[in-house]
């Protein structure tokens, strides 16, 4: 019987990337890890810090043009490669006076853990991204000040804060198509004179 896997991989770099915050963030600039999370800006809650994934990209540089093998005579169909795009969104519930620095100080030592943690690979993976010995890439997306915004307000009716957009990736979404083939028993061959 052949097991599946691989559909969680999305969940398990949004766990990475949460987790990777919270080690880094904790208790400086921010208190507590659970305030640092994945939520769409309308739905912060109590978070400090939220990612939000708002799109996902197929991209072909890094697909497999080839069938895997997976066992005697089972393959399997190459995985979806994907681009993971985030939005990154500090909160502060600072006084009015020192709330846009206490947002500015969250951003800026954020921004700078996923300087510092471009590629993630082994112990710092989540879930099968870990047991795959995957590696991901944290890139800023340059996007301007009227994407962001369009980003925002598609999503939410709740007044513009300063973001940031990341790309993660190469991302691999596991095929659950597999193509059993039988061994050569036997070959002939013609010639013709």
């Amino acid at each position: 019987m052949i097991i599946i896997g691989g559909y969680t991989v999305i969940a398990d770099v949004g766990n990475t990337l949460v987790k990777l915050l919270r080690d880094q963030m904790t208790p400086e600039p921010i208190p507590k890890a659970e305030m640092i999370g994945l939520c769409s800006p309308a739905d912060k809650g109590d978070f400090r810090l939220t990612l939000f994934l708002y799109c996902l990209e197929e991209i072909g540089e890094y697909s497999y043009p080839e069938m895997r093998s997976v066992g005697p005579g089972i393959w399997q169909y190459p995985p979806l490669s994907l681009n993971l795009y985030y939005m990154m969104t500090a909160y502060s519930t600072a006084d009015l006076h020192s709330r846009s620095l206490d947002e500015h100080r969250i951003l800026g030592r954020a921004v700078q853990v996923f300087y510092d943690h471009g590629i993630l690979r082994d112990s710092t993976l989540q879930g099968t991204l870990f047991e795959a010995s995957e590696e991901i890439k944290i890139v800023r997306n340059n996007l301007s000040v009227e994407q962001i915004t369009e980003i925002w307000n598609r999503f939410t009716d709740v007044p513009f804060k300063l973001s940031v957009s990341y790309k993660v990736g190469p991302v691999d979404l596991d095929s659950t198509r597999f193509k059993k083939t039988k061994r050569v028993m036997e070959v002939e061959v013609n010639i013709d004179g």
